[in-house]
């Protein structure tokens, strides 16, 4: 998420009552997740487990609940509870704003795009042209939604990223100031559902066709021409690379990467990166033919 203009060190610390460490003119151009950071950016991190990997980031300001020695070229913000400060910026740049009819007059809708009936678009969505978009679909705020793109009934994109940190009283929610983008020539079945990223984008490039009941996580980016069977669901933050093919009820882990041209089959779980071009199958997951012969060999065992 980038701000409207670059902010100093000293004016964040201010906006979220946390200690700086470094140039009160530090520059600062925007707060991102770790995985998204680039020179400019906040990133925060509140365990110890995550400490290195964040001040070793492409993040120039870290937003952090320990005070440490401040890498060379950054600075620090150092607070006692960076989920709760960072949930400020997102209020601060990114505030919840109030729906004023079911298709927004900052909405721009591109030439022989079809609008069906029930159709909510929401604050700032930008929609291209021969687009198709069929009754009871939901396009929360400042969506981007290229040429050709079909969305049957019922789907919505933009909802909010599942993600929660324990707190003793309960869950407490890591509010999304993210959006979704989807490419040219997408195809989205019914009751699909695509969360929009928590400081970056949810991304559906060109060509990908998408089948009924697909969930799809916050900040995942889908590549180009791929196919995705009802029932899949893939978690947050997880890269599918170009023409891959997954098929019903595939689930996936976060953070991983599935390679270029790789084919799950049904029903598998996804629990670590793939390599592309091979066929994969099972829980954990293997290379099918591998998979299969071991189910075969516990068969025969079983016999005997």
């Amino acid at each position: 998420m980038k701000f409207p203009r670059i902010y100093s060190l000293e004016e964040i610390a201010k906006l979220i009552g946390a200690t700086s460490v470094g140039s009160s003119d530090f520059p600062i151009s925007g707060c991102n997740e770790i995985h998204i950071v680039e020179e400019g950016d906040i990133v925060f991190v509140d365990h110890p487990k995550y400490y290195d990997k964040a001040l070793e980031s492409k993040a120039t300001v870290i937003l952090i609940n320990k005070k440490v020695k401040c890498p060379q070229g950054k600075a620090l913000l150092i607070s006692n509870d960076p989920f709760r400060d960072f949930n400020k910026l997102t209020k601060h740049f990114n505030p919840f704003k109030i729906a004023d009819s079911s298709i927004s007059t900052t909405a721009v809708i591109g030439k022989n795009t079809i609008i069906q009936p029930n159709v909510f678009i929401g604050n700032n969505v930008v929609i291209g042209e021969n687009c198709v978009i069929h009754p009871n679909v939901t396009i929360y705020d400042n969506c981007h939604i290229g040429n050709n793109v079909i969305i049957h009934s019922g789907s919505i994109l933009g909802a909010d990223a599942f993600y929660y940190k324990k707190r003793v009283e309960g869950y407490d929610k890591l509010l999304s100031g993210g959006s979704v983008i989807i490419e040219d020539n997408v195809d989205i079945g019914a009751l699909c559902t695509i969360d929009r990223g928590v400081s970056g984008n949810t991304t559906i490039k060109k060509g990908t066709k998408i089948d009924n009941q697909v969930q799809i996580g916050h900040d995942t980016i889908i590549g180009e021409k791929c196919l995705i069977a009802s029932q899949t669901g893939i978690a947050g933050c997880v890269i599918v690379e170009d023409e891959v093919t997954m098929w019903g009820q595939t689930g996936t882990n976060s953070g991983i990467t599935i390679g270029k041209g790789a084919t799950i089959l049904g029903q598998t779980g996804v629990t670590k990166s793939l390599n592309g071009g091979k066929t994969y199958f099972g829980t954990p997951v293997d290379e099918s033919r591998k998979k299969l012969k071991e189910m075969a060999q516990i068969k025969q065992l079983i016999k005997n």
